[in-house]
């Protein structure tokens, strides 16, 4: 339970109005949802947070922009929402420009928010989890959309529009898991995946998860590289113009970028593709692992380079696009061949 009463939360963010949500959340030491919580009845709305209605709503809204983010990275696309396609644990909207894989079980709380800004009203959905933590935003970007807008709370406006929210403790991440007993388990199942979703079942199985099969897997399956490399794969990547899937989320949600990367800004500690219906923040003082990974499919090796943070936490995965007439993966492979190898204790 938070110590502020909903009147003095929002006497704060009166006061601080051009800090983010997130930023301020955390310096009145609450979580996002509450703030957003408190804001019931002046501008805020709770809303049923199943994605069912929520992706119902949002497909409504026109032209949108859809966040997902981390602790390290927020991935930013603009489209429409559609071709969704529900379930009881994964549902999935798949289009070319929003393309996401969602997790039911987290998706806990959800508001409709309006904010006055500078550019005008800023009208958004916005999802959290059990803890407060953000998971998903949609964020109106078609001014025609305001009468569907208005309409969406007949439908999906929760009965008690309770100002104060209950939140649960966070859930420690996981930390990393690896199992040197079953190593030579896990390099001979390891060669006969035929998918790459065939290895989150491999390391459940063997009582391990990403991050702890990667630090003892060894070579060729893994190649450890300095976290600075990560600059050098984005310059690559845009310099070739090459095709890639860039994956960033959290426990609730995937959000993921397909396409080129045609613009970088550096800026103090993050770097940012500004392109015009994708961007990117990430944190790079916040990268402490990155891994070059290659697993084989099917339809050839899948070569991903992919980025943790100090607990352990996944922070993006980019791989090679392979599409029939759209084929990236050979020079992507070639980019991650050239990014530095950093060395590391080899396990035995």
């Amino acid at each position: 339970m938070t110590h502020l009463t909903p009147e003095e939360i929002r006497a704060a963010r009166t006061a601080d109005s051009k800090t983010r949500d997130r930023d301020l959340a955390e310096k009145l030491a609450l979580t996002e949802a509450q703030l957003v919580a408190a804001h019931i009845g002046h501008g805020a709305t709770a809303v049923v947070p199943h994605p069912d209605q929520i992706m119902h709503a949002a497909g409504s809204f026109g032209e949108t922009m859809a966040l997902t983010r981390n602790v390290a990275c927020v991935h930013e696309k603009i489209g429409v929402y559609a071709n969704y396609h529900p379930g009881p644990h994964a549902a999935m909207v798949l289009t070319e420009e929003i393309d996401l894989r969602i997790f039911p079980s987290h998706w806990r709380h959800a508001y409709m928010v309006e904010k006055e800004t500078e550019a005008g009203m800023r009208r958004s959905l916005q999802v959290f989890d059990a803890a407060g933590d953000a998971v998903h935003k949609v964020f109106l970007r078609d001014e025609t959309a305001v009468d569907a807008w208005a309409d969406a709370p007949a439908n999906i406006a929760l009965p008690d529009q309770e100002a104060t929210l209950v939140v649960a403790a966070r859930k420690p991440p996981e930390v990393p898991k690896s199992d040197v007993s079953k190593l030579d388990i896990l390099r001979k199942e390891w060669v006969r995946m035929t998918d790459t979703h065939q290895f989150m079942r491999l390391t459940s199985k063997l009582k391990m998860n990403r991050l702890g099969a990667y630090r003892i897997a060894g070579a060729p399956f893994v190649r450890a590289v300095p976290p600075k490399a990560v600059d050098a794969m984005l310059e690559a990547v845009r310099d070739q113009q090459i095709e890639i899937m860039l994956f960033v989320g959290n426990r609730g949600c995937i959000q993921i970028h397909t396409g080129p990367i045609r613009t970088l800004k550096p800026m103090g500690p993050w770097q940012n593709v500004m392109d015009p219906g994708f961007n990117l923040h990430l944190r790079r003082d916040r990268i402490a692992e990155v891994w070059a990974v290659d697993k084989p499919t099917q339809r050839g090796p899948a070569v991903s380079v992919e980025a943790f943070d100090a607990q352990g936490t996944l922070i993006f995965q980019v791989f090679g696009l392979g599409k029939e007439g759209r084929d990236s993966r050979p020079a992507w492979r070639e980019i991650v061949k050239a990014l530095p190898t950093l060395e590391v204790e080899a396990v035995q």
